[in-house]
């Protein structure tokens, strides 16, 4: 056999071969066995707690700058509609695909920097002051992803004509032709608008829609 071939045979069995020889001595079995058990409990719970940390209840409760806000959310059609079909505050904003929610909740980590270090929006009189700031972030992330999350619920191509007024159906189409997104026209649904430019003028976006 060729030296290159017996090297490569050599690299792939020796990790096996000192597996086998550590499965071989007493007790190996049981650490296995343990290190099993605590792997699951550890990803058991890190999915458990990514769901509870998706819920209203977290959102509304876990820190008190968010109380609120979710007051301001209270009543609005997200909360209490005909249908009652509810949009929480996970469905607004937390990305629903696996990889983008699993980086917000890493980002997550600069909020508990504003909570617990900078407290800089730890009285409502600091929340009005920057809720401008926020919005925007908000706005200009949604703009960036196409509103990604809206369209998780919301689908364009299902949208019923019959069910909307001749001036949605037109401006649905008309913004689908120029290419925007839904952020650009409804905002302000279910929480209070700042005072400053809105999505129309940072964007170029048509009148504002509830």
């Amino acid at each position: 056999m060729p030296k290159i071939l017996r090297s490569i045979l050599a690299l792939l069995t020796g990790p096996w071969r000192v597996l086998r020889a550590w499965g071989l001595r007493p007790g190996s079995i049981g650490v296995l066995v343990l290190g099993l058990a605590i792997g699951a409990v550890a990803f058991g719970s890190g999915a458990s707690f990514m769901v509870y940390a998706n819920s209203e209840q977290f959102c509304a409760q876990a820190c008190h700058e968010m109380a609120p806000l979710h007051k301001e959310y209270t009543g609005t059609v997200h909360d209490v509609n005909r249908t009652g079909v509810r949009a929480t505050c996970n469905d607004c904003h937390v990305p629903h695909e696996y990889v983008p929610n699993y980086l917000a909740k890493v980002g997550l980590l600069s909020d508990f920097w504003g909570h617990y270090v900078t407290k800089s929006i730890d009285t409502p009189a600091k929340l009005e002051a920057k809720r401008y700031e926020l919005a925007k972030r908000i706005w200009i992330d949604m703009k960036d992803n196409d509103s990604r999350e809206c369209r998780h619920c919301h689908t364009t191509a299902k949208m019923d004509p019959e069910r909307q007024s001749p001036r949605a159906v037109a401006r649905h189409a008309k913004g689908r032709q120029e290419g925007r997104t839904c952020i650009e026209c409804h905002f302000g649904i279910s929480h209070k608008e700042p005072e400053g430019p809105g999505p129309q003028e940072l964007f170029g976006g048509g009148a504002k829609q509830h």
